[in-house]
């Protein structure tokens, strides 16, 4: 029988291991991912990053994982800016939809207006807030072309 260690600190080998199987699982069950990276960055006047977009697209889908508006930003359109190129950059490379989740009303109400609309809550996460999941479809480039 496999013996079961649960802990805080797993070595990067450890974690790779479990990466590397799901992924190999998943290949094998549904096709390649062709997983790649995709961000969005805000540079300052002397190119320092001070926020921006960082996901990745897989399966035909762009995932946003974080999205920063620097205070000073915030307001602005920004938000919107950071998701339009990445979003065309995803159907650029083949991607149907777009799916991003929040617990902030602000970022929310940011998605809503980019024509996200909300498929999913998880109440009290965090405690007294709802993070809400998010989907939009994207028309991969080249779609309808002749």
């Amino acid at each position: 029988m496999p013996q079961l260690e649960l802990t805080a600190t797993p070595s990067p080998d450890d974690l790779a291991v479990i990466g590397e199987t799901l992924t190999a699982f998943n290949h094998a069950d549904v096709g390649p991912a062709d997983r790649q990276t995709l961000a969005v960055l805000i540079r300052n006047e002397d190119g320092t990053v001070i926020g921006g977009l960082s996901g990745y697209t897989a399966w035909g889908w762009l995932f946003t994982q974080l999205l920063f508006i620097p205070e000073g930003q915030r307001g602005t359109g920004l938000a919107g800016r950071l998701l339009t190129m990445a979003e065309e950059e995803a159907a650029n490379r083949g991607c149907h939809g777009a799916w991003i989740d929040t617990f902030s009303p602000t970022a929310l109400k940011a998605y809503l207006k980019q024509g996200y609309e909300i498929f999913g809550e998880l109440p009290d996460f965090p405690k007294g807030r709802t993070r809400t999941f998010l989907r939009k479809a994207l028309t991969p480039s080249g779609a309808g072309a002749e």
